[in-house]
């Protein structure tokens, strides 16, 4: 979908990057070991995100750091799309949300990273969850949004102890229970 309105495979990446989990950064040399593009290319885009403001920049000694720029007035739209495109949305709304006790979800591996994936990977933190029926509501959702799905299931206990051994960096919070 996000590939027939955007043709350049690389915004596609920078796009996955930067706004599905607001807290990565990169610099051009890291990007182009991470997406296997040239370095003209994602300078060419990094530079259009720039000047158009929704990547913001700091020097950090020789390496210029990219990150998205969370008070552009499009922000939040891009974040939506992007959201949609990976599935999380219909995920949430399919899944997520028939389960009724979960308190939180997170996306962990590539996703999480920014890195685009045929997998979608989370971690659901509830108490009594029936994983017959999370299975079922996992096996109706992968074919609506061409993706797999995996998950693990941790009581809010276990995730307590797993958290310290889970890389924060591929751990981003996609669902939170509201009261």
């Amino acid at each position: 979908m996000l590939d027939a309105l955007i043709t350049s495979r690389t915004r596609i990446k920078l796009m996955l990057k930067f706004f599905l989990n607001t807290s990565s950064t990169g610099y051009l040399r890291g990007l182009e070991a991470e997406f296997g593009d040239s370095t003209n290319a994602i300078r060419l885009e990094l530079n259009r995100f720039e000047e158009a403001g929704l990547l913001e920049a700091h020097n950090d000694g020789h390496r210029k750091i990219f990150q998205a720029n969370k008070k552009h007035p499009l922000f939040s739209d891009i974040q939506s799309i992007i959201r949609k495109y990976i599935g999380i949305d219909d995920i949430i709304e399919r899944v997520i949300n028939q389960l009724g006790e979960p308190e939180e979800v997170y996306l962990i591996g590539d996703l999480a990273r920014g890195l685009d994936s045929n997998d979608i990977n989370l971690i659901i933190v509830g108490s009594n969850t029936d994983l017959d029926y999370l299975e079922s509501l996992v096996g109706k959702a992968q074919p609506m949004i061409s993706r797999k799905i995996g998950y693990l299931v941790l009581t809010p206990d276990e995730f307590k102890t797993q958290r310290p051994y889970l890389n924060e960096e591929k751990l981003l919070k996609v669902w939170e229970k509201t009261d």
